[in-house]
Formats: structure tokens, sequence, C-alpha cells
């Protein structure tokens, strides 16, 4: 068997390429996560929706058709999460693990938050990336690996997507009438998709975590060196924790979860400032620009969340 480099002849910039087509697949296969995330809680929030009489203008919103940002939104979020560096995703993925464990800690046990699940879509790219850089590092067939991943992960993305359109359109009609598997099968039980994405998530993150975790570690030729990134960083981590969670309590709406990327991005650059490379800080502006971009393309569905 032979990698898809070795297909060519050895060209002195063909290495250079074969590691940008990889990061673009990966990226794209991180993006069709996201994706799916988002299509599953349109689908959820949209049956609330149509389960209570009096969110109709909700409805309304989240029925509103548009391909072509949704075309654009998987596009920019490929780009974004090819360019952010294993590290920075790293400690991305990090941060949001000890922000969902902190925040169903102080919610109470089985609580679910479909919030949370809005909010940790750029955290759940980073995690997709992470886990991939971690477990095709050094594969022979790595190019390939990733094309089939980036294949399954189209078709389950269009697929998901697909599935949103249709109820959005036809579920307030088929639920009456009752001759449509799919919106049956939603009626019944649509309301375990959140369980689905909990237990799903928690699968995600927690390979992540231990991707992120050696990721970061690899980097140092000490344990002291290990313990002059890690000190500092918990100390960030936690501060950051404790603030967010005040102004999850003392505010709702888009303007709060903005001002809390900002807050969250500002600590991990004045870190990265003490200890980490200049390529970090690049990093940490692509991250701040794939938060944005996360969170504006949910805005509908974070201000259901709120209203709900």
């Amino acid at each position: 068997m032979f990698s898809l480099g070795s297909w060519l002849p050895a060209l002195p910039g063909l290495e250079w390429g074969w590691a940008l087509l990889d990061a673009l697949l990966q990226g794209l296969v991180s993006a069709c996560a996201v994706s799916v995330l988002c299509s599953l809680l349109k689908v959820y929030l949209y049956i609330q929706c149509v389960n209570n009489p009096g969110r109709r203008a909700e409805q309304q919103a989240i029925a509103a058709r548009r391909p072509l940002l949704g075309k654009l939104h998987v596009l920019v979020l490929t780009a974004v999460l090819a360019l952010v560096g294993s590290r920075v995703a790293a400690l991305v993925v990090l941060e949001f693990s000890l922000r969902a464990a902190s925040s169903i800690l102080s919610r109470g046990k089985g609580t679910q938050s479909t919030q949370l699940y809005l909010l940790c879509q750029y955290s759940l790219g980073c995690g997709v990336s992470c886990g991939l850089s971690f477990l095709l590092e050094g594969a022979p067939q790595r190019s390939w690996n990733l094309m089939l991943a980036a294949g399954l992960a189209g078709l389950l993305a269009l697929h998901a997507r697909r599935l949103a359109r249709h109820v959005c359109t036809l579920y307030e009609l088929h639920s009456q009438q009752r001759y449509c598997g799919v919106c049956i099968l939603l009626l019944a039980s649509g309301h375990g998709i959140p369980r689905l994405l909990r237990n799903a998530l928690a699968i995600t993150f927690a390979v992540a975590d231990l991707a992120a975790v050696e990721l970061i570690n690899r980097d140092f030729l000490s344990t002291g060196e290990a313990v002059r990134f890690w000190t500092p960083l918990t100390i960030c981590y936690t501060l950051l924790v404790v603030y967010m969670q005040e102004e999850a309590r003392q505010s709702t709406g888009r303007g709060p979860a903005l001002r809390t990327v900002v807050v969250r991005m500002g600590g991990l650059f004045i870190l990265l400032l003490t200890v980490g490379r200049w390529t970090d800080i690049l990093h940490v502006f692509v991250s701040l620009l794939g938060e944005f971009w996360c969170l504006l393309r949910s805005g509908v569905l974070l201000e259901c969340c709120w209203r709900q």
C-alpha cells in the first residue's frame, strides 16, 4: 500500500501541498460535524415551537430558508478550522470542557441545556480536528483516511440538513395527519434529541480532551517546561469559568455571549503572549473569527433557547 503522495514524484513544494490538502479535509470533517449539530438542534427547537402555539413567530424564524448561507457557513468554518493550529485548537477544547463541566454541575445532575450545545459549535470543530490529528498522526494513508472521513461526514451533514428542511416545511402538516414515517418518529421521540446530542458530545469531547493533552505535552522537553505552561493555564481557565458563570446568571442574549467570547479569547491571548509562540497568537485571532461566525450564524436558534 502507498500513501497518496507516493504516486507522484518528489517535488520541493509537494509535501507542503499534501499538508494543505490534509488540513482542508480535516477542517471539512470538523465543519460537517458542526453542521450536523446545528441541523439536529434546529429540528428539536422547531418541534418545540410547533407544540407551543404562543411561539409562532419563533417557529417562522427557524423555518426561514437560507440555503446559500448554510453552504457559506460550512465553507468559512472549514477554512477557519484548517488554519487553526493543533495547539490553540487543543486549548479551546480544554477550556470548553472545563466550562461545560462547571455549567452542568451548577445546574444539577440530569439537567440539559440546549443553549450549551449551540455555544459549543466552534469547540466541537476544534475537538474533532484535535481527535483526527492525534488518531491519524503518522498514518501511512492519512490523506486517504481523511478523504473517506470527509465523504462520510459530508453525507451525514447533507442528510441532517435535508431532515431539518423537511421538518421545517412539512412537520406541522404531517404530524397532524400521521402519514409520514419520519415526522411520526419525531412526534414520538423528538424530545430525545438533546439526550442523543449529549451522549455524542460527551464521547467526542472525551476523546478530544485526551488528544488535546497529548498534543500540548509533546512540545515540552522536560517536566519543568510542562509545569510552567500548565500552571498559568489552569489559573487562567479557572478565573474564566468563574467569570462566565456569573455572566450567565446575570444576563441572557446574544450580546453577553459575544462578550464572553472576547473575554475567553482575550485571556487565551494574554496567556500565549507569555508561554506561547507567535503562530499561536495568530491562531487565537482566527479562533475569535470562528467563534463569532458560529454565534452569528446561529443567532435565531440562540434567541429561541433564551426565550424558552
